[in-house]
């Protein structure tokens, strides 16, 4: 019996554990291959050295992508708070109108961005019927930075509203019973013990935003590129696979160490 029910749960995990090998294990295998050989497939180290002609590109990815980490921040755990103070029914609607742009693909997402912000769009129409001027926006950091922000919003919000929401109400009453003010339950009480919720949502903003690429296309107008522009158009030659694929390389590690750290804290505070 026991011998069937193992041999059971191999069946049901084949399709899962193919699906792995061929579309994670193998093109992070095809990747580190690349990386560390040239086009005539000989071992080399120069495409790592050449990573350095794209450190700009990274420093340019990486602070744009804090920044829009930190505003997501900013905006999503009063939002998560104010979400989670609501009665159950409510929070069941506000969270679904949270969701909502996310039913919408990201193409359709970014181009609606383009007509808002571009300089004959909606937004520039208004401040010109108001004789307010025009501002230049598309083509600059702050509009991929909305972008990132408009996009990624929710992934902050949901793992701390989650968190807070099944906080004991005990602890907030027996905070407020001796004596502490609702910024206090909130700094002293609530901040703490949401901390988890807190490194998940940082983590599933910050690598969604530092390997972005249509934002930046787009909204960037070209001007800069990112991390994820690069090895898109490192990838469109034959010539530059290899040093795209270092790239890459470099990519996963920095997601693999922000996963790492999300588990270590989320582990933490379970513990």
């Amino acid at each position: 019996m026991e011998k069937t029910r193992k041999n059971l749960g191999r069946l049901i995990a084949a399709p899962h554990i193919l699906w792995s090998v061929l579309f994670i294990l193998a093109p992070l295998i095809f990747v580190v291959y690349y990386t560390f050989t040239d086009a005539y497939g000989t071992f080399t180290w120069e495409n790592i050295f050449a990573l350095k002609e794209h450190a700009n590109t990274f420093l340019i990815s990486v602070s744009l992508s804090v920044i829009a980490t930190f505003i997501c921040f900013l905006v999503g755990y009063p939002l998560a708070y104010l979400i989670a103070g609501y009665k159950e029914k409510s929070q069941k609607i506000m969270i679904t109108l949270l969701m909502l742009p996310m039913w919408t693909n990201l193409l359709i997402r970014t181009y609606s961005m383009m007509a808002i912000m571009d300089d004959g769009g909606f937004l520039n129409s208004i401040l010109g019927a108001l004789n307010l001027g025009k501002v230049h926006l598309i083509g600059t950091k702050g509009a991929v930075i909305f972008g990132m922000v408009y996009d990624f919003l929710p992934y902050m919000v949901l793992p701390i509203y989650t968190i807070i929401s099944k906080l004991d109400k005990n602890l907030l009453e027996a905070a407020r019973d001796l004596g502490c003010n609702p910024f206090q339950v909130l700094w002293k009480v609530v901040l703490p013990l949401s901390s988890g919720g807190i490194i998940s949502g940082i983590t599933m903003v910050f690598v969604p935003s530092i390997s972005t690429f249509y934002i930046s296309q787009k909204l960037g107008g070209g001007t800069f590129e990112l991390i994820g522009d690069t090895i898109e158009r490192q990838f469109q030659n034959v010539s530059t696979y290899n040093v795209g694929a270092a790239i890459s390389l470099v990519m996963m590690i920095l997601v693999l160490v922000s996963l790492a750290v999300m588990n270590r804290f989320t582990k933490e505070e379970a513990s």
